[in-house]
This record gives structure tokens, C-alpha cells and sequence, in this order.
């Protein structure tokens, strides 16, 4: 029996970010997509003379005998989404992307099958999240009976589709001049965090066959920068919507609505590659960073790694800094949310008593501002950690320990897909002894960003402190090694001196100690510092560091309630600082 085949106009769409909105809150967000279908999207199917074809789990595919009524209702169901939900944040709204396409397809009961079908779903992969992408064959089909323009992207190379598919966007002309649409031709507003668009980048060695390095090495920067909770990054599909053509960086800013614009190339002689990459300003044209990375091209998985992890890690940092000079800049009563929070990370990484007080007054106001904002209640938990730290064994001590936890434990309630939140919470279960807890936590966000310093930290707190310091200093080496200019490079230089210790390799915790010191003078990790020389038989080395240590300091050292340690290498610890010379009691 011959399928039956008819000529149809398939509207395929699925949700922008379905996987990061379903870490962040399953069931919440099936409920809310649900409504989404329930309330909107079938009553303008229905509307428009469409049929739901099937649900797909993160979106839908529908099925229209007229191309017209397919590219209106699209449109209709994209104004009807800017307009659910504005009480949440752009990066938590659900927007769909849809794809348009006229085909031949075979019929079923429940299904539909054919290239039409997935042609539409291609283009529905190159749609920005709230916006349309239909074929030429559409786009012709329609001709001038419906009133939106539409931009010509070009012939693009889809994936398991032979032939290039000609693609246009739809642009709304919003039926109100008062409101722009979804579809706007104005410059997208900024998301309430840094954002960056990761362009193609050019293949420049006139080897087509280099093309595909070049793309995987954008994909897997774009995959990487995605994973930053304190990143806004554009997927993939509407960065690729560049490749081959000439832009402008500024342009790209305000069509993608971000601030930074990543951009590279690549070129191939011999067995060797070389890959520049650089960071601009988008509104500016300010080149913020440039870099370039030349490597023997044998193990071509093993080099898109390596360069992908060297760009990722570095451009990260540089954005935080451009971010928080951007804050500095703006007076205090003027600051949003973000910028609050911005000035707040500045005033932290002083680390100074003054600065910790008004890192938590800008950590307040974030919070006041935007109460959802998890990076409020984070920044806000670290400025509590480091009080909690120049408190010791006061009585203080167990307080400002249970106000960091509890802050901690907000920000991962608000979002479960924050590393930096769980990285966070991972250090305040870890100081109040739950190690077991705070091993999970610092587990769980690394998964989420596995190139998250603050998260290999957070591990390698709680392993080295735990017992188990020799796979406590290699997160603690990892985490130095994706920051190495981190204002909290003391800290990290402390914690390898006691995992240095712990292992019983005093020369090597010296060392790491007298490096700190060096940078850190007025900081320095003078207890353990004293304790490995004092193992070392160097008493007055050992004694010039002890005397550099405040007696308060020391007596807490003494007493146990500076380190949350376990009681064999707190003993550990004292032996080490009685061979360097402070009296037994």
C-alpha cells in the first residue's frame, strides 16, 4: 500500500535553553511550558487553520496547508511570548524558536515524515531564541501577502540535508509603534550578567579540509563559555548565522544583544596550526584581549581541547575585570542589580577589614534590588566567610558561620545551576564540619562548570582539610592554574602550604608559604610557615615567622578554632609549631 504524501507548510519549534531551564527547575519549568502550549500555542494553531503534528518533549511540530497561515501564526505565537511571564529575567523566560518550511511529506496517524520536516527543523536550530527562520521556498511562496520583512541570511549547510538551504529571518513590524516586538530591528537590550556572542571562526589557510577545526573549536568554546554562571553566552546556532560573511562587530552587539564579541581564525602550514583569538567591546570596537596559540596539529581532539580551554579560562577573568572597571565607573546610586554586585567583588578582593564592610553594603543592595538574583546572596556569603575568618574561636564564630551557610543555601534555592552558588555553599558546609556535604556540593559544581576555579577551590578545601590532602592539592593546583591572577591567590597559595603539609613534604610547604609571603606580607601564611620549618630543623627561621604572627592569631592556631581539621592533623600542625618554638602548655 503506496504512503500517502501531500505538499504541507511545517512549523517546527522547541525551547531555547530547554536543558539549562530543567537543571535549574524541572518541574517548574514543565508546568510553565505546559501553560505556554495549553494557553497560546494551540489555541493559535487552531486559530490559523494548523494541526499539532506531535509534542516533542521541548517544543512541538505543526502542520498548516497554507504557507501564509504557518509564518502568521509563528509570528503571533512569538508576541504572545514576549508578553507571558515578565516578571522573570530574560535568561529564565522560555523562548521558542521556530522553523518554517514548505514540503513534501509522508503521513501517519501521529507523524510526519520527509525532508520538509527536517528541513524545518534545521532552520528551527538556526532561529534565535523568540525568532522565526523560514527556507527561500517559503519566502517565495509568501511574496508581499504578509506585512514583516524578511532578512536574507543566505544559502547555509545544514546538518544532514545535501543540498544548502536558502534562509530568511523574520522580522515583526510590531502592530504598535508604542511597544517594540520580539522581532525588533532595534538593538536587544543587555541580559542582567556579561554576554558574549563566540563568532565562526575563519578558516584563513585555504584547506577546506581545516574548516571543521575551526568550527569545533568556536562550538567548543561557545559549549565551555555556557557553562560560566557568571556568563550571558549566545548558543551556537545565532552565532553561526555569521560564518562567511563580512560583519561588524557592532553590528553583531546589537543584533545579539551582548557586550563582548569573540572572534578568531585559523592557519594551517605543515603539521602546525595557528589560532588568534580576540575579545572586542562590541559598542566600543575596544579590543580588550588578544591572543595567539601555535600547536603541532598530530592529535587534532587533543588541540581543540587545549585551545579551548587555554581562550575559555583566560577570557573569562578578563570579562569579570572589564566588568567590575565598568562598575567603578558608574556612581554608586546608579548602579543595578549587577553593577552592585560588580562593585562588591571589587571591594572583596582587597581583602582588607574596610573593604570587606563595603563589599558587604554593595552585596546588600544587589540583593535589595533584585531579590532573585542568586549573586547577591553568594557575594554576601563570602564577605560573612571572611569575617567569619578574623573572628576565630570568639563566640561570633558559630553566628557569622550559620548566617554564610544560610546565605548560601538561598542562592542555590534561587538557582540550582549556579556553580559559583554551589562552590560557595560547599566552603560554608565544609566550615561548620559537613564534610561529607561539602564534598557533594563542590562535586556538583563542577559538573555544572567543570572549568569553574572557585569549584576545583571549594574541592580542594574540603579534601586537604578532610584528610585527604594529596588529592586536595591537585584541585588546589588546578584551580591556580585556570586563575592564576586571582586576588584570592593568597588564599589558594595558604591552602597548598597545608596540603603540602599534610602530606609530610615540609620543604615543599615552606616553600609555597615564603612564595605567599612574598606577594602577601602583610597576609602571609606565617602559622604553617612556622610549623614546616619547625619540622625542617630551622629554629630561627622559624622563629622570625612566628613573631610576625599577631599572639591572638596564634593562640587560635593553638586552640583549634582557625582550621576546621581533623584532630590528628591539628596535632599534626601544633607538633610542627612547638619544634618551632612556641612553649608547651
Amino acid at each position: 500500500m503506496a504512503a500517502t504524501r501531500r505538499l504541507a507548510a511545517i512549523l517546527a519549534a522547541d525551547v531555547a535553553g530547554y536543558s539549562r531551564l530543567m537543571g535549574a527547575d524541572e518541574e517548574r519549568t514543565h508546568e510553565r511550558l505546559k501553560a505556554h502550549l495549553q494557553e497560546l500555542v494551540d489555541p493559535k494553531i487552531k486559530e490559523h487553520r494548523g494541526r499539532i503534528v506531535k509534542n516533542t518533549g521541548d517544543g512541538f511540530l505543526a502542520e498548516f496547508a497554507s504557507v501564509v497561515d504557518a509564518v502568521r501564526c509563528a509570528v503571533e505565537i512569538q508576541r504572545g511570548m514576549a508578553e507571558r511571564e515578565p516578571e522573570m529575567s530574560e535568561e529564565r523566560r522560555i523562548r521558542f524558536r521556530i522553523g518554517v518550511n514548505l514540503g513534501d511529506v509522508i503521513v501517519e496517524d501521529h507523524d510526519i515524515f520527509g525532508d520538509g520536516v527536517n528541513v524545518a527543523a534545521r532552520l528551527e536550530a538556526l532561529a534565535e531564541p523568540g525568532g522565526i527562520c523560514i527556507s527561500g521556498t517559503v519566502r517565495d511562496h509568501i511574496g508581499d501577502r504578509l506585512p514583516y520583512p524578511f532578512e536574507d541570511l543566505g544559502e547555509q549547510q545544514v546538518k544532514n540535508i545535501a543540498r544548502p538551504v536558502r534562509v530568511y529571518r523574520v522580522r515583526d513590524r510590531a502592530p504598535s509603534t508604542e511597544e517594540p516586538s520580539v522581532f525588533s530591528t532595534q538593538p536587544l537590550p543587555f541580559p542582567d550578567k556579561p554576554s558574549i556572542a563566540v563568532l565562526p571562526f575563519a578558516n584563513m589557510s585555504g584547506d577546506p579540509e581545516q574548516e571543521f577545526i575551526a568550527d569545533g573549536i568556536a562550538e567548543d568554546i561557545i559549549t565551555a563559555l555556557c557553562r560560566y554562571p557568571s556568563l550571558f553566552a549566545i548558543a551556537r546556532n545565532s552565532c553561526f548565522t555569521y560564518k562567511g560573511r563580512a560583519v561588524d562587530v557592532k553590528q553583531v552587539g546589537r543584533e545579539l544583544g551582548v557586550r563582548y564579541v569573540l572572534e578568531g581564525s585559523l592557519r594551517k602550514s605543515g603539521s602546525r596550526i595557528r589560532v588568534t583569538a580576540q575579545l572586542v567591546e562590541a559598542e566600543t570596537g575596544r579590543h580588550v584581549w588578544a591572543e595567539r596559540y601555535d600547536r603541532e596539529l598530530a592529535e587534532v581532539f587533543a588541540v581543540q581541547d587545549e585551545i579551548t580551554e587555554a581562550v575559555t579560562t583566560t577570557v573569562t577573568p578578563v570579562i569579570a575585570d572589564a566588568e567590575q572597571h565598568r562598575a567603578l565607573r558608574r556612581p554608586p546610586g546608579r548602579l543595578d542589580a549587577w553593577g552592585a554586585y560588580q562593585r562588591g567583588l571589587w571591594h572583596l578582593s582587597k581583602a582588607t577589614a574596610e573593604d570587606n564592610a563595603l563589599a558587604e553594603t554593595f552585596f546588600q543592595r544587589a540583593i535589595d534590588l533584585d531579590p532573585v538574583f542568586a549573586g547577591g546572596y553568594t557575594g554576601l556569603a563570602a564577605t560573612l566567610n571572611r569575617r567569619a575568618a578574623a573572628l576565630f574561636h570568639t563566640r561570633y564564630l558559630t553566628e557569622a558561620l550559620s548566617a554564610e551557610e544560610a546565605l548560601a543555601r538561598r542562592a542555590v534555592a534561587l538557582d540550582g545551576g549556579d556553580a559559583e552558588a554551589r562552590a560557595r555553599l560547599a566552603i560554608a558546609l565544609n566550615a561548620r564540619g559537613d564534610r561529607q556535604g561539602a564534598q557533594a556540593e563542590a562535586e556538583r559544581a563542577l559538573k555544572i562548570s567543570p572549568n569553574l576555579a572557585e569549584a576545583h577551590g571549594a574541592l580542594g578545601v574540603v579534601l586537604t582539610f578532610g584528610g585527604h590532602p594529596r588529592e586536595g592539592l591537585t584541585a588546589l593546583k588546578r584551580c591556580i592554574r585556570l586563575d592564576p591572577r586571582s586576588p584570592f591567590l593568597v588564599l589558594r597559595l595558604r591552602q597548598v602550604a597545608f596540603a603540602l603539609y599534610f602530606c609530610r613534604e615540609y620543604a615543599a610547604s615552606a616553600e609555597a608559604a615564603r612564595q605567599a609571603i612574598r606577594s602577601y606580607p602583610d597576609r602571609g601564611p606565617y602559622a604553617v610557615f612556622a610549623a614546616a620549618l619547625g619540622q625542617m630543623g630551622c629554629p630561627a627561621e622559624a622563629k622570625q615567622a612566628l613573631e610576625r604572627l599577631p599572639s591572638g592569631v596564634l593562640d587560635a592556631f593553638v586552640r583549634g578554632g582557625a582550621l576546621m581539621v581533623r584532630p590528628e592533623d591539628h596535632a599534626h600542625l601544633i607538633e610542627g609549631l612547638r619544634k618551632a618554638g612556641i612553649p608547651e602548655e
